[in-house]
């Protein structure tokens, strides 16, 4: 009888064992992203590879629906989509929410802080970044779950952009923010405008040059149709592409799906930065066989950008999150040789 109740008993466990162990391999986070990226880009493409690596990696238990080209809402409004859970996650970057709190610059767009995308994620994942900027994302009911940087970016122009001191009246195409404050230091006339007016602006000489994307992204616009001098590589603005997720919705997650999550990210990372390392190098050379000037800027030059958009730093950083995050962009920098 006892032989049979321990069978009975042995039985019951295994069978309890079976079910838990199958209730975990079934559990599925079903996800809805947005970027700003259009599909058949480059970086909508390594969006789409992203999709692909935690689908598979999780064996299919995370389901994305994934969004592109601001279709659900527009780009500036895809961060506070996910934080109400109109999305799930937002995947463009802080750049966008300036407005809502400067700390978001210090996460979107270091100016004059880095010099490779490589340094910029090494500050986030091994200078206290992610530490730094969780509060800020918390505080807005978002997860950070990495970044995708693609490298420094390069003006176009119809003059030479070779030195500091051509920026002095130069009038350009400037995202809004702390950039139009740097320039306007160094002389020149910064001209907030959508990414849309940049050709037409330029073929008018309404502007003399726009800040806009990478060289390899400015050729896909045609802008050097237009005008015939660039700089590179690249120096004033490297934006991060960011995956932030609703909080409720991550911390809800199982945990290899969010380790999942956070380890494809730093893939995409790497994968970005060498993409357009390459990208940007073959338009380099082709640009060049079709006449346009590319000034590569010196170690001096360089540096007095630096000092100016650092000193910009302190002035911009009006929040306690803002300069939480400049204190610790600095720190770094100062470890790299990096700050002026």
């Amino acid at each position: 009888m006892k032989l049979i109740k321990k069978a009975a008993t042995a039985a019951a466990m295994a069978a309890l064992a079976a079910s838990t162990a199958f209730t975990a391999s079934a559990d599925t986070t079903k996800l809805r992203i947005q970027t700003h990226y259009a599909p058949e880009t480059v970086s909508g493409k390594l969006a789409a590879q992203y999709m692909q690596d935690i689908q598979d990696m999780s064996n299919g238990e995370i389901e994305v629906e994934m969004f592109y080209s601001s279709s659900v809402v527009k780009s500036v409004e895809t961060f506070d989509a996910a934080s109400t859970g109109i999305l799930d996650c937002d995947m463009t970057g802080g750049g966008y929410q300036t407005g809502k709190n400067s700390a978001f610059q210090f996460v979107g767009d270091i100016m004059g802080g880095y010099d490779t995308p490589y340094q910029q994620l090494s500050w986030l994942y091994f200078g206290g970044g992610k530490e730094a900027a969780a509060p800020l994302y918390n505080k807005y009911g978002m997860e950070l779950i990495g970044w995708w940087v693609y490298g420094q970016e390069s003006f176009a122009s119809s003059k030479p952009i070779a030195s500091v001191e051509d920026f002095k009246d130069w009038k350009f195409r400037s995202p809004p923010g702390m950039q139009t404050i740097i320039f306007e230091k160094l002389g020149a006339s910064p001209i907030v405008m959508d990414f849309t007016e940049i050709f037409t602006a330029l073929e008018t000489g309404i502007i003399d040059g726009a800040d806009a994307s990478g060289l390899a992204n400015n050729v896909g616009l045609g802008l050097y149709d237009i005008v015939k001098h660039a700089n590179f590589p690249g120096f004033h603005s490297m934006p991060s592409d960011h995956l932030a997720c609703n909080k409720a919705v991550f911390d809800a997650m199982p945990a290899h799906h969010q380790k999942i999550m956070k380890v494809a990210m730093e893939a995409l990372a790497l994968r970005t930065a060498l993409t357009f390392e390459k990208k940007n190098a073959e338009a380099a050379a082709q640009l060049r066989e079709q006449g346009v000037t590319l000034s590569q800027w010196s170690t001096e030059e360089l540096n007095k950008f630096r000092a100016a958009a650092q000193s910009a730093w302190a002035e911009f950083a009006d929040t306690p999150e803002a300069k939480a995050l400049v204190e610790s962009h600095l720190a770094y920098l100062d470890q790299l040789g990096l700050k002026q």
